[in-house]
């Protein structure tokens, strides 16, 4: 029985991981779409001030956090498991 659950547990945080990675890509991809659109719209209509910066930049910080959270934290070393790495790195280091 307990094995059955340890795999569905298993299971159902592949499958939220997935849906996670799937989502940062939706983002991105909407991301790589919609920016061009609107520099097309301010260099034709507006050319002289151009105010796409400041959504290719606002977006492109909550892209870049999304990105964290989904790929980042583990990448510069301080994902979940993080605590307890450290704790084990220190114990074996006072053998």
């Amino acid at each position: 029985m307990e094995f059955d659950f340890t795999q569905k547990q298993r299971y159902y945080k592949a499958q939220k991981r997935v849906k996670d990675i799937k989502g940062f890509y939706t983002h991105l991809s909407i991301y790589c779409v919609v920016i061009p659109v609107i520099i097309f719209v301010n260099l034709k209509f507006e050319p002289h001030f151009h105010w796409f910066w400041f959504s290719a930049f606002g977006w492109g910080t909550g892209l870049f956090i999304h990105w964290l959270t989904v790929f980042g934290f583990n990448l510069i070393g301080i994902g979940k498991n993080w605590e307890e790495k450290k704790i084990r790195e220190f114990m074996n280091e006072n053998k």
